[in-house]
């Protein structure tokens, strides 16, 4: 009976049967799975170790690299900022020239309105010659300024390989420029002749080699002969007879001026003094002084020739040469001034003990 019902149910024992045969594959997938899960994390972990070991060479190549870039990176920070005071140096600097320029403008205004007069009465002379002066200074530095633009254009066109004509007109601006600069001196002498005889507003260095307010045109030539090479024969011959007859009247103005001192010295020496005598030769002193003032008085027409000299050497040069030899010649002249006043601020500014 008891076999019988357990016949009579096949699909209980069918059921308890597959219920025990999954049971058992159960445990065994469960087995299998624990292996390979064990499998797989030991694979991991040597992956994970392999990893591990190439990961920290790969981050010891990148720290490498790393500080080199930082280092590339602070150095341009450094290069930078250096740039940065430079520019910050220039702009203050330019700053600081805008401003004397503006108070010389202003400066030079003021004495314009005042029609070159004297603020001081007690000593009107003196103060008339220090105002003359100084408007001349001031008118001389606008002129420097603009002079040099007008060379740098010159400059330009020369290395440009400009037409002739183009030239020829920026070669006739720099001239008439000098003859304006001739003009200046003409009226800065008459409120204050040495000033303009002697070159006080200009560089020590400069003042060296000054000549009658100037430099001597057979020096300039003598320079300027020497940088226009090549020079055809008749040019060569030309200029070298301009400079030989130009020295011989600037020979002539220097002697003329020191008979002039010479002529000085004998009136003013030629008397005793006015208070070693007493009042009996008061006379004759003022007639001495307004002898020795009348001599002075040529001081303007010695300082007029020399001008005039060096205006007419630079147009004769100008009709020797051609167009961008006359060009050339202007520049060399021009550098050869900038170099004077180059040596002059060294000098200025060298150490002392």
């Amino acid at each position: 009976m008891y076999n019988k019902g357990i016949a009579s149910l096949p699909l209980g024992n069918c059921h308890v049967e597959n219920w025990a045969d999954s049971g058992v594959a159960d445990n065994n997938s469960q087995q299998t799975d624990d292996t390979s899960t064990d499998i797989d994390i030991d694979t991991d972990d040597k992956h994970q170790s392999n990893g591990g070991n190439a990961h920290s060479n790969n981050q010891t190549k990148f720290r490498a690299e790393d500080h080199k870039t930082l280092r590339r990176l602070a150095q341009n920070r450094e290069a930078a900022r250096k740039s940065r005071l430079r520019k910050k140096a220039y702009v203050q600097q330019l700053e600081s020239s805008r401003v004397k320029l503006m108070q010389l403008e202003q400066e030079l205004q003021r004495v314009r309105e005042q029609g070159m007069f004297i603020a001081n009465p007690g000593d009107q002379g003196h103060s008339s010659v220090g105002n003359g002066a100084l408007a001349f200074d001031m008118e001389y530095t606008h002129w420097v300024d603009e002079h040099q633009r007008m060379l740098n254009d010159l400059r330009s066109a020369l290395n440009s390989q400009m037409g002739d004509n183009e030239l020829h007109l920026l070669v006739d601006g720099v001239m008439s420029h000098h003859n304006e600069l001739f003009r200046l001196k003409s009226i800065g002498a008459k409120t204050d002749v040495f000033h303009m005889l002697y070159g006080l507003w200009k560089t020590p260095v400069e003042r060296f080699f000054i000549w009658h307010g100037a430099f001597r045109s057979s020096e300039i030539l003598k320079i300027v002969k020497n940088h226009l090479e090549p020079l055809t024969e008749n040019q060569l011959m030309g200029i070298c007879s301009l400079q030989q007859s130009t020295q011989q009247a600037e020979d002539a103005l220097s002697h003329g001026m020191e008979a002039l001192k010479q002529s000085l010295l004998e009136t003013l020496s030629s008397t005793p003094s006015v208070s070693g005598t007493g009042s009996g030769n008061v006379s004759d002193y003022m007639g001495q002084m307004a002898f020795a003032m009348n001599k002075l008085a040529s001081l303007e027409d010695f300082l007029h020739k020399a001008d005039l000299l060096k205006q007419e050497t630079l147009q004769q040069l100008q009709r020797i040469l051609t167009t961008r030899q006359t060009a050339r010649a202007l520049l060399v002249r021009n550098d050869y001034i900038s170099r004077l006043r180059a040596l002059s601020s060294l000098w200025l500014a060298r150490p002392r003990e």
